[in-house]
């Protein structure tokens, strides 16, 4: 079978390649792959920054955002044929820390996980795959091929969740919130938050265009330039750019008991001036909290599918800036000024 494999470390090493068909020791459904997200891990596993194989083999399968169509599943499974499901990222250790052992493997202490298309497995960017009922999850049918927003939304879907963790440390009514990014990551932040009724605000850098009208469209309200500029004092703060600048500036903009979520991942080697001392006496005498959080566990795929489900459908198609056929499949991975959400078509 067809499937879009990388030799990890390695640069120039991508290509469209034969993969055997699933091996049964990875789960008792099969699914045919209809739909692949593009994320910035994936061209950063192709750029040779990082990535590693399944053991004994020499190429890793792409692909973590996914949407599949069930075509087998045993009796009692809670799946069958047609259904439209994603496919969960990381497995716990085998040998579970203590969050692992009550599936909680995104917050995994040991680092023993492996994830699908990232470490130590392939991914779903290949035509079929084999998987556990419980790493497996459906989307409403309505979504269709939309259903492949459901792991960047998990990824949210986690951030919100642990935000209002944090927040009910004491009496918590947040009303504003500042999301500073208008990719995928953040516009799915946004929407969340609209969803919670609250009072979003998104920062990106680019004056006109998709970005904007996506969130003017959300009833978000959208700003360029500074996070001074804007004249928010958020409650919350979601960071999904990286940008180590506007990490620091969030944290000086959030109001008094604050919450700042970081999920973008910064560069290194780019030094910046702070005035230390300043900072923690601006977070120890108003309470503020920065945290971050990467990954997701089944509940958050469980919130993220049913966030998806209740959001307008015209919005959610909009996101994906770029349809690329499989036999296209190197423009998939190649960025585009406009892109937003890129994804590459298996089967439709």
């Amino acid at each position: 079978m067809r499937a879009v494999t990388v030799v990890p470390l390695q640069l120039g090493t991508v290509d469209l390649t034969e993969l055997p068909e699933p091996a049964p020791s990875d789960g008792p459904v099969l699914v045919k792959t209809r739909v692949i997200g593009v994320c910035g891990t994936d061209i950063e596993i192709i750029a040779g920054d990082y990535g590693w194989a399944p053991p004994g083999d020499d190429r890793l399968a792409l692909g973590h955002e996914s949407l599949g169509e069930v075509v087998q599943a045993p009796d009692g499974s809670g799946f069958s044929p047609g259904d439209l499901v994603v496919g969960i990222v990381r497995r716990p250790d085998p040998e579970p820390c203590v969050n692992c052992a009550v599936g909680q493997w995104d917050m995994c202490r040991n680092g023993n996980y492996t994830e699908w298309g990232i470490k130590q497995h392939h991914g779903y960017a290949r035509e079929r795959y084999r998987i556990t009922p419980d790493f497996l999850v459906k989307v409403a049918p309505a979504l269709g091929d939309l259903g492949v927003l459901l792991e960047p939304t998990t990824v949210v879907a986690k951030a919100w969740d642990h935000i209002s963790r944090i927040g009910a440390r004491a009496q918590w009514a947040p009303k504003t919130v500042l999301v500073t990014g208008a990719g995928p990551i953040g516009l799915l932040a946004a929407l969340l938050g609209v969803q919670r009724g609250l009072d979003v605000h998104v920062l990106d850098q680019v004056s006109s265009g998709l970005k904007p009208d996506l969130v003017a469209a959300l009833g978000a309200t959208y700003h360029h330039g500074a996070i001074a500029d804007t004249g928010c004092v958020p409650d919350v703060v979601l960071e999904c750019t990286g940008v180590g600048q506007l990490v620091f500036d969030a944290m000086d903009a959030m109001a008094p008991n604050g919450v700042l979520c970081l999920t973008g991942v910064s560069s290194r080697g780019r030094a910046l001036g702070i005035d230390a001392g300043e900072l923690n006496r601006h977070m120890v005498l108003e309470n503020d909290v920065v945290f971050g959080s990467v990954n997701a566990n089944r509940s958050h795929y469980e919130a993220g599918a049913e966030a998806l489900a209740k959001a307008d459908l015209g919005w959610l198609g909009r996101l994906i800036s770029r349809r690329v056929p499989l036999e296209g499949w190197k423009d998939a991975y190649q960025r585009q000024p406009d892109d937003v959400k890129v994804v590459l078509e298996f089967s439709c």
